[in-house]
């Protein structure tokens, strides 16, 4: 029985088993997505709806235990079926452990894939149908939101109430805290997630383009505008417009925005007609728009039409429970791209991380770890971070230690640095060895 679930992908270095799993699934009307590696496997997912994950367990470079892994955490309801040809007791344990449907052994016949494939499919059906009755969420990853802290499900639980309508949307935040996650994740997770979905920088466009890049031109409207050209309003029809950065428009910009919210209906740049459009409005913006009011650089009935629902994004300071799945998401993602195998991170390296307040939010750790990936050979550690982060402090009170626990650690750092030459390590601190000795006794 064939139920909707229908593209599989296959993960196997062995080309032959690729080939036969696929003449097997096709046969059975399946679409299927083949993979030699990890790292192949995983620019699929990102970039394909899949339904069932078939690998196999033991492969070079990145094991199938690490994708089973990445999956669990990043796509927690796709099912995952293991075939192998170096069956164990440990690895069958292991593989039910981490989430897996079904374990098949190499050879094995056509009816024991079959019975695996409809046993996984099931599984998946029961998931989706599990899925829907649950009204908060359960995972660490909403569409391409990471996070679980409380902050984060607070957004999650607005997008889950906004998704499926056309409501005008505003998200405020600070620079670099994922306003763009959350516009795609209203949009991908909806009802309307077939439709169109265009990301417009207001800020990125100059002053004098932005309203023909809005809403189109036609022939003869300005100097250079030798054809008629659709605006990015009409490449959104029937789906989503996501404005960032909507305090650099301008006024002549606002009043058109307002009319396309008032009477849905937009103008192209030198036309005296007005077009019918069905677009969801999402802006978001870092500027003080209030504060713009005041000034008269906002419109403040555009303001009221924009804000019908509100999101704010708290800034990474925030919400440091998730930081270390962040930090999980760009390892894995720079760890493939930089060194196609996964890379690690030390503790005291995540602690430090963790005491950071992130100026720049998600960006700069993103920008943080992607540099210290490149830097490090397998593992990350303390001295592959920018200079200003080690020496970073924190003064909350759950962190106040005295001062010769400090000093103590710190002996011991240079120790090992210095594969426990105290004589090395008494010049690096500029103290004595029988100092060191001493304070260690301490």
């Amino acid at each position: 029985m064939q139920l909707r679930k229908e593209n599989i992908l296959i993960v196997d270095d062995d080309v032959n088993i690729l080939e036969l799993l696929q003449r097997h699934l096709q046969s059975w009307n399946y679409h299927t997505y083949k993979a030699v590696s990890v790292k192949e496997a995983v620019i699929i997912l990102r970039d394909t709806k899949v339904d069932l994950l078939i690998t196999d367990l033991k492969m070079p470079e990145i094991d199938g235990f690490e994708l089973i892994k990445f999956v669990s955490e990043h796509y927690p309801k796709l099912p995952k079926l293991v075939v192998t040809g170096y069956p164990s007791v440990q690895n069958s344990l292991a593989a039910i452990k981490s989430g897996v449907v079904d374990y098949l052994t190499k050879p094995f016949t056509k009816d024991e894939l079959k019975s695996a494939l409809d046993k996984s499919l099931i599984t998946s059906e029961e998931n989706v149908q599990q899925s829907k009755k649950i009204s908060e969420p359960q995972n660490k990853a909403y569409g391409e939101i990471i996070g679980n802290s409380e902050k984060m499900n607070d957004v999650i639980q607005v997008i889950e109430r906004v998704k499926d309508n056309k409501a005008t949307i505003f998200i405020k935040g600070e620079s670099g805290t994922g306003k763009e996650l959350v516009a795609r994740a209203i949009h991908y997770q909806g009802r309307f997630s077939r439709a169109p979905f265009i990301a417009v920088n207001c800020g990125g466009i100059p002053e004098n383009l932005l309203e023909a890049e809005l809403f189109g031109y036609i022939k003869g409207a300005f100097t250079g505008a030798e054809t008629n050209r659709e605006g990015f309003f009409q490449a959104a029809n029937g789906g989503t417009i996501f404005l960032d950065e909507i305090g650099n428009a301008s006024l002549k910009v606002q009043s058109r925005l307002l009319r396309v919210l008032q009477e849905k209906e937009v103008v192209k740049v030198g036309a005296t007609k007005a077009e019918k459009i069905d677009v969801r409005i999402i802006a978001a913006t870092n500027s003080d728009l209030r504060g713009m009011i005041q000034k008269q650089t906002f419109r403040e009935d555009l303001f009221y039409r924009l804000t019908v629902v509100e999101i704010d994004v708290a800034p990474l300071r925030d919400r440091k429970d998730d930081i270390q799945l962040l930090v999980d998401k760009f390892l894995f993602k720079y760890g493939i791209e930089y060194k196609d195998q996964f890379v690690k991170m030390t503790p005291e390296t995540l602690t430090i991380l963790n005491r950071y307040d992130w100026p720049g939010n998600i960006r700069e750790l993103e920008n943080i770890v992607q540099r210290a990936v490149i830097m490090c050979d397998k593992i990350i550690d303390v001295e592959h971070l920018p200079e200003h982060l080690k020496h970073t402090l924190n003064f909350s009170s759950e962190a106040l230690v005295p001062l010769k626990v400090i000093e103590k650690q710190y002996i011991e750092k240079v120790l090992r640095a210095t594969n426990n030459n105290k004589t090395k390590a008494a010049e690096i601190l500029q103290i004595d060895r029988k100092t060191i000795r001493q304070k260690l006794s301490e």
